[in-house]
């Protein structure tokens, strides 16, 4: 707790392009949860390497992320908005909590068999351990809160079980975290493939809208995406694909499935796609224009970035000592 405040981690990976799904479900639910809680959003370009990566496109990348984070409204003078690599003790602390995590956990992660099937030459150490660094990311802040995805909810089991370890050895050293899994728009699926979640890997590039897409694309993408036959618009599991759009608009709009139901009674497909198209520019435009503008000022956002590391840094390092003191690390002279 930090200011009487609850304190929140999250992050994202800096590869790939971020999809709509990304936004509605992850950073969308930053905004909302930001006044609440003391925010630290992390650039996660630590995990980024797991797979190999194009170093000028990773530093390329890891700037357009952070800058996403600020266009989707998060205020880098309230959140701690900063590069994972920018703060060395997520890697120290990840080494120690290696120490206290057993292979058997690690090579039940699902994501770990998934990532291996399809990097099969590049099964590397990292990959294996990815959820310890994990780990160290969330406790490092004694976060309270933890928004995920539903796919993640197994590495935060993981964190729950790897700090209960440790606290039953050394005391009361690390907060146990507890998911926080938005309502709306918590899983966004493919356009195409709707039983699918939507992927900024996905090979099909109208399967996902990337937040930055421009607003002639997103319609087109929405006027192709995947319905049915039933020509009913209904909130139903038997209606992937219409459930899908329902919840992208509902997201974008703010309106119930009840309503959005309600809103199209008696209209087409053609009607509906197009709705949520438009509702869907309607939230991407003002990112994607001040995502410009925060990309023409270079002595801005390298001063967030500077400030958030030292704030960043700061609160890291206090978790970081406690833990090396408590482990029988010799202390620094200063």
């Amino acid at each position: 707790m930090i200011d009487g405040k609850k304190t929140l981690f999250s992050g994202m990976q800096a590869t790939g392009n971020l999809t709509l799904g990304n936004y509605l479900g992850a950073l969308k639910n930053w905004v909302t949860l930001n006044e609440e809680y003391e925010c630290f959003f992390c650039v996660v370009d630590e995990h980024s390497i797991t797979v190999r990566q194009n170093p000028a496109e990773l530093r390329k990348r890891s700037r357009d992320l952070l800058m996403l984070y600020i266009a989707a409204g998060l205020d880098p003078e309230k959140n701690c908005i900063y590069y994972q690599s920018h703060v060395s003790a997520h890697a120290e602390l990840a080494w120690i909590l290696n120490c206290y995590t057993y292979m058997g956990e690690l090579s039940r992660m699902t994501q770990f068999k998934d990532k291996s099937a399809k990097h099969a030459d590049n099964i590397n150490a990292g990959l294996f351990t990815y959820p310890v660094l994990m780990a160290a990311d969330i406790l490092l802040f004694q976060a309270d809160v933890v928004p995920v995805g539903i796919d993640q909810m197994q590495h935060l089991e993981l964190t729950r079980d790897i700090a209960n370890r440790f606290n039953g050895v050394y005391g009361d050293v690390f907060t146990i975290p507890e998911a926080y899994i938005g309502k709306v728009g918590a899983k966004i699926m493919s356009l195409q493939e709707p039983t699918k979640k939507m992927s900024k890997s996905d090979e099909n590039a109208n399967a996902s809208i990337y937040l930055m897409d421009d607003m002639d694309t997103i319609m087109r993408k929405c006027k192709r995406a995947v319905t049915d036959s039933l020509a009913q618009i209904r909130y139903s599991e038997e209606q992937p694909g219409v459930k899908n759009l329902i919840d992208i608009y509902s997201a974008c709009t703010g309106k119930t499935p009840a309503e959005v139901e309600r809103e199209f009674d008696g209209k087409g497909y053609g009607d509906f796609k197009l709705a949520v198209g438009e509702s869907v520019c309607s939230v991407l435009k003002p990112l994607q224009e001040e995502h410009a503008r925060l990309a023409k000022d270079k002595a801005y956002v390298d001063q967030i970035i500077k400030n958030n590391a030292e704030k960043a840094g700061y609160y890291a390092n206090k978790t970081l000592r406690k833990v090396q003191k408590k482990i029988g690390f010799p202390e620094r002279v200063r």
